[in-house]
């Protein structure tokens, strides 16, 4: 019997089973990313080499640690039963696997997301960002999610000389959440110094914002803003591209129309041909929020529920 992850529908043909401890890791192979990066490195200096776990030790107090490995690879492609790498390991590109746990997260436009796979590229391009910040003295912020909001927030703590300005196209920011914060955030916007414009839609050049530090205009519904430096802050994309060649196959989908992974209550994929892969946290499609906690408990769920299918419940 197999767990049912919180906040999943109601469904009777998936009992729930009782609670399984981690025993021991059931998966193998393990493949390193960084770590979802929070776009307030780009800000805050001195703090930018955080941003990156270590993996040296990751299965140091596991039993029999030996038997586990953390690839230094790429994954590229997802087919059935094989991992393809974009390197070699152990002689091989090619990843075989019983069971297989897709949690790639999401992607943010830049400052959010690395343009690098190392940690020595990232805390450069940290670096050079922050260099950006401190020479801008016109800052707008386009999107008024959680991400904008902190960011906003971020740069009047450091910066407070300077000018910020948040865009948002609904006319609450971070509307997403309880309605009650938007009376909040505006309140410490006001406080601090922060420009709220909210119900403008932003119109995006086609060639992109400068981010050399040249000077530009920022051109919405009604206004026209100058800016020195454009950061956008406008929702995440998911990282769905490993399952394309599988999804191109089936009849049906993997991929919902919001491009993340539909899976069962259980956080198997929702196509029966793939009961052993699994999605969870931003990747999947839950309807649970996109934020670190709801991700750890379905770990969890889908630790319990690896383990009763190894075990034949």
């Amino acid at each position: 019997m197999l767990t049912i992850h919180p906040g999943a529908p109601s469904r009777a043909a998936q009992p729930l089973s009782p609670s399984v401890r981690i025993r021991e890791s059931v998966v193998r192979h393990c493949l390193p990313l960084l770590t979802p990066l929070k776009p307030r490195f780009a800000i805050v200096p001195q703090h930018e080499h955080k941003a990156f776990i270590p993996y040296t030790r990751l299965f140091a107090s596991a039993p029999a640690p030996n038997s586990h490995a953390v690839v230094q690879a790429k994954a590229v492609r997802v087919a059935d039963k094989v991992l393809h790498l974009d390197r070699a390991w152990e002689e091989a590109k090619e990843l075989p696997y019983e069971y297989l746990v897709i949690a790639t997260g999401t992607k943010l436009p830049s400052p959010g997301s690395m343009q690098h796979d190392h940690k020595l590229g990232g805390v450069d391009f940290f670096k050079t960002y922050q260099g950006g910040i401190k020479t801008a003295q016109n800052i707008v912020i386009i999107g008024g999610g959680a991400v904008g909001v902190q960011m906003a927030l971020d740069l009047k703590e450091f910066y407070p000389e300077k000018n910020v300005t948040l865009v948002h196209s609904r006319d609450k920011v971070m509307n997403r959440f309880h309605p009650g914060l938007d009376a909040i955030v505006r309140k410490r916007f006001d406080e601090v110094g922060v420009k709220a414009i909210t119900g403008e839609r932003v119109k995006l050049p086609a060639e992109g914002f400068p981010t050399d530090g040249t000077p530009t205009t920022v051109h919405t519904t009604n206004s026209e803003i100058p800016a020195d430096l454009v950061i956008l802050a406008t929702g995440q994309v998911p990282n769905n591209q490993l399952v394309k060649d599988l999804d191109d196959d089936a009849e049906d989908k993997l991929t919902a129309p919001n491009g993340f992974l539909r899976v069962r209550p259980t956080l198997q994929l929702l196509n029966p041909a793939y009961s052993n892969v699994f999605a969870l946290g931003d990747i999947a499609d839950t309807g649970a929020p996109k934020a670190a906690r709801p991700g750890m408990l379905q770990a969890d769920v889908v630790v319990d529920n690896i383990l009763s299918l190894i075990e034949g419940k």
